[in-house]
């Protein structure tokens, strides 16, 4: 199979699809890459990587979309990349389509075999094409959250850690999933008081026991979520559901009983966040502030950090590109049924249930889009 691999263009998102290790595997397994020109420069990899590797350079992105049966990158196509799409191609991606209605429309316009990583499965039940960028997002919003509750940067002036005799800063998390549980592991390393509310009690067992009685754990009800926000200086919101629009927890109404100049991370915005005050930003412009509160809500948050992210990224993706190209796109899918899982549109019709619910499309059994 030939696989592309464009350079990604969204604002500051500096990871790519394949390191050129990974195209080193795939072309002794037989198969040919493509790699636009310059790809690989913001992990660190130069043309001449992917060239020993045994990948072809492409001088631009239309090149790669033109010749690949199958594109893989890291982040959704935008609109311009969405025109190089064709019929019967295959993309493998983060698409999160059910909080963008012009990509998906334009997607199944494009008759493109669309492939999310975050919805592919495991054997176990969990998203492990989803669980490294979130291991990575949920240690960097702690970061984030500290950096922005510096006065200079407009927050209430608190280090999380404190000092002597001055309390630690209080941090929320909203969620105890694999962004939640890696936020609270980091916010408590850090000295501060962390607090984590989830809606199923269960999560919040296990992150108990590896964490500690440090940590406090609740049900994440609407009373104890605004209790809690009225003592964080900074939240955390991580809730999601797979493939489908992450829940609003926070209304603006309850915005009111937070302190000012207390910090946000929504890292649930790639699926329409869960503050319904939250709205995307991108690396250039990341924060806005909505009734004195500070809202970070960067949708590829991992992109800061690009060559920890693309390789954590191609340890959990390759095996799954491998299969895709070795079995051919329809095989793989119809034999794997967690790849078929990461199926979102296929030809012309969405297969992705909670992606028709939200954008209004009739939704279509995957196995019937691909004729099997």
């Amino acid at each position: 199979m030939l696989i592309g691999v464009p350079k990604e263009i969204k604002v500051h998102e500096y990871r790519v699809g394949l390191t050129p290790e990974s195209v080193r595997e795939l072309v002794s397994g037989g198969h040919r890459v493509i790699v636009q020109r310059d790809a690989g420069v913001g992990i660190g990899a130069a043309d001449s990587e992917y060239s020993a590797a045994g990948a072809a350079i492409a001088a631009g992105a239309q090149e790669v979309y033109a010749q690949a049966e199958m594109i893989v990158k890291v982040k959704e196509p935008l609109a311009q990349e969405r025109a190089w799409l064709r019929p019967g191609q295959a993309l493998f991606t983060y698409l999160h389509l059910a909080a963008d209605a012009e990509q998906t429309s334009d997607l199944v316009k494009s008759g493109v075999i669309a492939i999310a990583y975050e919805t592919v499965t495991s054997p176990a039940g969990g998203l492990p094409l989803l669980a490294p960028m979130s291991e990575v997002a949920g240690r960097m919003a702690i970061q984030v959250a500290a950096h922005f509750l510096e006065r200079a940067h407009g927050g209430r002036g608190i280090l999380l850690a404190g000092a002597t005799g001055v309390p630690a800063g209080r941090v929320l998390v909203l969620g105890a999933g694999v962004v939640g549980s890696n936020a609270a592991q980091i916010a408590l390393a850090m000295g501060a008081e962390v607090a984590a509310l989830s809606r199923s009690a269960g999560p919040l067992e296990r992150l108990k026991g590896k964490l500690g009685p440090r940590l406090k754990t609740g049900i994440a009800t609407p009373q104890a979520i605004g209790e809690e926000l009225r003592t964080a200086d900074a939240v955390i919101a991580t809730a999601m559901v797979p493939g489908g629009l992450a829940p609003k927890l926070v209304t603006r109404t309850m915005l009111a009983g937070m302190k000012p100049g207390a910090v946000v991370v929504d890292v649930a915005i790639d699926q329409g966040g869960c503050f319904e005050t939250s709205r995307p930003t991108t690396h250039a412009d990341p924060v806005f502030t909505v009734d004195g509160i500070i809202h970070y809500c960067v949708a590829n948050m991992p992109g800061a950090v690009p060559r920890t992210s693309t390789y954590a990224l191609n340890h959990a993706t390759l095996p799954f590109v491998k299969e895709l190209a070795g079995r051919g796109i329809a095989r793989a899918l119809t034999e794997n049924e967690h790849l078929l899982n990461g199926l979102n549109i296929c030809s012309g019709a969405v297969t992705r249930r909670e992606v028709a619910e939200a954008r209004g499309y009739p939704y279509t059994e995957p196995l019937s889009a691909l004729g099997s």
